[in-house]
This record gives structure tokens, C-alpha cells and sequence, in this order.
């Protein structure tokens, strides 16, 4: 039996010592939020469909429809659909069980990869991976709204740029409370713009269906392709890390009860993987849209949303309101997804400086880094070679979100060697864990090889789907190898109190850590090495010292 300090309940806390320089701070700005830690019961005060509609808010992106345009014609409409159909399917079966723990044990992506095979420090690369997602995805959707600005309005694209950046930094300040508002009342009026036009090209003009799925693309001859649908698909899988952005929403779900258990489940797959569907919809109303431009106006516009819906909104309205609409559009779905882009990307790049530097130097500073990332690509006119960037991205994120899907698919579930409950608490974990670090390096660092010929011109279309199989082999085959010695460096926490509840959710008992003098609940503390006390995750991560971290041991 353990000899160190057992909490049955909080003992009269001593003096704070060891507490990092502007501990208070920190802790003042992630209770916001609950940046990099646990959302707790109190907190989560919305309901299931709530939730949902804020995290389905953010898919409103205008990505989508240029990323199945240069599918489509690239490839041909065929080819397209396989592809994106291919891609959907991937990306609904590993956002699955990720969106499951998100919700069920209101925890982000980042702390998720933490206890399902990568450790404390080995979750870095996983969410350096995630940062440069969303500030790929802010560059495309700012680069787009720069395109709807200079049509209607006529502001150069640099300076349409510095708009679309600028603008979302009073919205994201606010994090999950301005956040939900702004999707709940922006997606009706997205939804009806979006869905308007296509309904009235198809109503009213048949043809357009006709020479939309007769598109050949200008690298094909009409007929389905191996190749090509491999091809297309690596583009659209490049999306398989927004499951992460949905869970920065889904960990804000309410407890899991037997009264609310079926609109539970109904908004984290809905919200969850489910976002893909909306997704693939969008790439497919990409293709048809381009396809449809080519023939009014011609192939150099139609891979760029606002001409997409101009041309739309041109055959069923009035011409001066044609430009007026596609730009509200652009607009409200560019602030929609990059007010979602810029808070998951500030909330990954804080998590990794504060674990890799244990100082928390507040969430703010790195929204401010992310968007500049976002600024130089959009200034390097990163949308003309679109497909190029997003291919090579999707293999480490499909090596990343495959290998953690199978953690918790096979690892924890099947083989049982991986701790069913997660664990993301500095002290808890060893720092690096070979089972996920292992198949994630592996996994990608060979498909990015493929992606660049570095096997030969025939293997190069397949290394999405070298990325995807060697994380599902690699992860359970050294899970095996190391016997999961290595998820847990201890598994007592040094607090009698359950994690769970008698339903199976996160304990709703309240501790107070004795380094900030704040209130958290049960999963997001732990007793301290020094003092009969507790102490909570932000307050360990920051310890410079290690003074309140438990050893290894039980």
C-alpha cells in the first residue's frame, strides 16, 4: 500500500510555496475557459444541442468548396466524388471514438493524446501538428475573404488580408461564451445562403447536373481512376484534425445521465464526426459549382468560392445584389471557422510552451503568434498552390489522429493495455510513450516520403493511405511490445474521492489547490509530493521545481 498522503477529503491547506511566477494570472485567464485543463461540471452549463450547434457553427468554412473544385478539376467529377466519399468515411470512423472521450470526459484533443499513447512531452508534436492546422485553414479562409473584399469592396488583396486577420481578435478574446452566441445566430442566415443558389441552379436548369457529372477534369478522360481518387482523397483527409476544433466545443457537454442520454449521444456524433457529412456535402457542391462556372465564365475563377455563389446568386437575383450577398457570405462564414481557428490554435501552442517551459505566458499571446503564421502564408498567396500544401499536411495529421483513434478503439478496448480512464496530469504520466510516438513518427515520416517520390512515381497517390495503416499496425503492435508499462508513470493520484461518478462521469467534488487557492473538481487535481494538500493541473504543469509532483511509484 502506498505510504504517501490519501485525501478522503481537503485538508487544511499550508502555505503556498514553489508557485511559479505569475501563477495567479494564469490561473486567473484559463478559468475563463478552462484553457488546458479540464472543463468542469459547474462550468458546463449549456445543453447537448447547444453545444452541437456552436461546434457545427464552426464547419461553416469556405474551404470546402475550393478543395473539391480543384478535385474536381483536376480530376473529374467521378474521381471527385469517389475521393471525397473515400475521405468522408476515414475521417467519420476515426473522429468517432476521439469525439467520445471529448465529451465524455470534457477534456480537448491535446490532453486526450496525452494518455492514449504519446505521453506528457509526447503529445508536443501532436499539437504543434494541430496548430499548424488551424493556421493553415485561418490563411485559406482569410485568403478567400480577402477575394470576397476586393470584389465588393475593391481592397487589394494584401490589405483584404490584414482585414480577415485582424477582425476576429475582439471575438476570440471571449473564448466559449462570445463563441457560442456568434454560431448559434450566424448559421440560419449561413445555411440559406449557402443552400439557396445550388437549390435554384437545380430547379430551374437541369443541364447543370447533366455537365456536372460528365466533368472529365483536365487530367483524366472521364473514367475512375485509382490513382486519382487516392489522390483526391490525401486532400481532403488533410481535414481530419478539425475533429480536434470540434472537441475544443464537445468538451463542454453536460454529464452523461440516463434522462438526457439519447440527445447526448444524437449531438456528439452529430457534432462530432458528423461534421464530415456537411463537409463532404460542401466539397461536392465545390465540384459542381466549378464545373458550373466553367461553362458561364470560365476555368481561372472557378476554384474560388466568391466566384462560385456570384455566379450562383447572378442566375436567380437581381445584379446589384449579386456581389452584396456573396460577399455577406464569404464574410460570415470566414468569421464563423476563423474565430474557431484562431482559439483552438492559441489553446495548442499555449499547451505546448507552458508543458515544454512550465510558464504559462497567457492564451493571448499566442492567438497573436497564430495569426501571424496565418498572415505570411496569406501574403504568400498560399491559395494558388492550395492542393499542394493540404496534401502533404493531411499525412501527419492522418498518422496523428489514426494513432490515437486506435488507442481508444483497440489499445484501451480490445487488447486492454492502455488505462481506460484518461490521464492527462503532469506526475501521472511518463514523459514520453513510445506506443503512440513510435507509430505517429513512423507513420508519417513514411508517407511523407511516398508523398514525395522519394519511392517511385507509382506508391506517391497512396501515401494517405500508407500514413492510415501503418499508425493502425504500429500502435496496438507496440502497445504489445512494451505490455503498456508506459501510459502510466503511477496510478494512484494520492485522493481517495473516485475520478467518476456512479454514472461514469468525471466526479463533480470540489478541491481547493493549495498553490492558487482556486476550486477545482476531482479529475483535475492531485495530492502533492510536500504538502497534505492537493493541487491542480495548471498549478503542476507550472512547477518549475517539481516540488508538488508526486514520484514515480504506485
Amino acid at each position: 500500500m502506498s505510504t504517501e498522503p490519501r485525501l478522503a477529503e481537503v485538508a487544511e491547506p499550508e502555505p503556498a510555496q514553489q508557485a511559479a511566477p505569475g501563477t495567479d494570472q494564469a490561473v486567473k485567464e484559463t478559468l475563463e475557459d478552462y484553457t488546458l485543463r479540464f472543463a468542469p461540471r459547474s462550468y458546463r452549463r449549456w445543453t447537448p444541442m447547444v453545444v452541437a450547434t456552436t461546434a457545427l457553427g464552426g464547419i461553416a468554412y469556405m474551404a470546402d468548396f475550393s478543395i473539391g473544385a480543384g478535385i474536381g478539376l483536376a480530376h473529374g467529377t467521378g474521381n471527385a466524388l469517389l475521393a471525397i466519399a473515400v475521405a468522408a468515411v476515414v475521417i467519420f470512423v476515426t473522429g468517432f471514438p476521439l469525439a467520445y472521450y471529448g465529451a465524455r470526459y470534457n477534456i480537448d484533443l491535446d490532453l486526450i493524446t496525452r494518455g492514449s499513447g504519446f505521453g506528457y512531452f509526447g503529445s508536443v508534436l501532436t499539437s504543434v501538428i494541430f496548430a499548424s492546422f488551424t493556421f493553415i485553414f485561418f490563411a485559406l479562409e482569410g485568403s478567400i475573404m480577402a477575394q470576397g473584399l476586393k470584389l465588393g469592396l475593391g481592397l487589394p488583396l494584401w490589405l483584404g488580408y490584414l482585414v480577415s486577420t485582424l477582425m476576429v481578435i475582439p471575438l476570440v478574446i471571449y473564448g466559449m461564451t462570445a463563441l457560442s452566441k456568434l454560431q448559434v445566430w450566424t448559421t440560419p442566415i449561413w445555411l440559406l445562403l449557402m443552400v439557396g443558389p445550388l437549390v435554384h441552379l437545380v430547379a430551374t436548369d437541369p443541364g447543370t447536373v447533366d455537365r456536372f457529372l460528365a466533368y472529365a477534369g483536365t487530367d483524366g478522360n472521364g473514367g475512375i481512376s485509382t490513382a486519382s481518387v487516392l489522390l483526391g482523397a490525401g486532400v481532403c483527409l488533410s481535414l481530419i484534425a478539425q475533429i480536434g476544433e470540434q472537441i475544443d466545443y464537445l468538451r463542454f457537454m453536460p454529464p452523461k445521465t440516463e434522462a438526457n442520454k439519447r440527445s447526448w449521444w444524437t449531438a456528439v456524433v452529430m457534432a462530432g464526426p458528423g461534421w464530415v457529412v456537411l463537409g463532404a456535402l460542401k466539397q461536392a457542391i465545390g465540384v459542381f459549382l466549378a464545373v458550373y462556372i466553367i461553362a458561364e465564365v470560365g476555368a481561372s475563377a472557378a476554384p474560388e468560392p466568391i466566384q462560385q455563389f456570384k455566379g450562383a446568386f447572378d442566375a436567380m437575383m437581381p445584379s446589384w445584389l449579386v456581389v452584396p450577398l456573396a460577399v455577406v457570405l464569404v464574410v460570415i462564414s470566414q468569421i464563423k471557422i476563423n474565430v474557431t481557428n484562431a482559439y483552438s490554435g492559441s489553446l495548442a501552442w499555449t499547451n505546448s510552451f507552458t508543458r515544454v517551459t512550465r510558464r504559462y505566458p497567457g492564451r493571448m499571446v499566442f492567438v497573436l503568434v497564430n495569426l501571424g503564421f496565418a498572415l505570411a502564408l496569406m501574403e504568400a498567396d498560399m491559395f494558388s498552390f492550395l492542393n499542394g500544401i493540404l496534401g502533404f499536411y493531411s499525412n501527419c495529421a492522418i498518422a496523428w489522429v489514426v494513432t490515437v483513434a486506435t488507442d481508444i478503439g483497440i489499445n484501451k478496448y480490445v487488447l486492454k493495455l492502455s488505462p481506460h480512464a484518461p490521464e492527462f496530469r503532469r506526475g501521472m504520466l511518463y514523459a514520453v510513450n513510445p506506443v503512440g510516438v513510435v507509430a505517429f513518427v513512423a507513420a508519417s515520416g513514411l508517407s511523407i516520403a511516398m508523398y514525395f517520390h522519394a519511392l517511385g512515381d507509382t506508391l506517391q497517390p497512396y501515401s494517405p493511405v500508407a500514413a492510415a495503416v501503418i499508425a493502425f499496425v504500429l500502435t496496438p503492435l507496440m502497445a504489445v511490445v512494451t505490455k503498456g508499462r508506459y501510459y502510466l508513470r503511477r496510478t494512484d493520484d494520492g485522493i481517495a474521492e473516485p475520478l467518476l461518478d456512479e454514472d461514469g462521469n468525471p466526479s463533480a467534488v470540489t478541491y481547493e489547490c493549495h498553490v492558487c487557492r482556486q476550486q477545482f473538481e476531482r479529475p483535475d487535481v492531485a495530492a502533492c509530493r510536500t504538502h497534505d494538500a492537493v493541487v491542480c493541473s495548471l498549478c503542476l504543469s507550472t512547477d518549475k521545481v517539481g516540488d508538488h509532483v508526486l514520484p514515480a511509484g504506485v
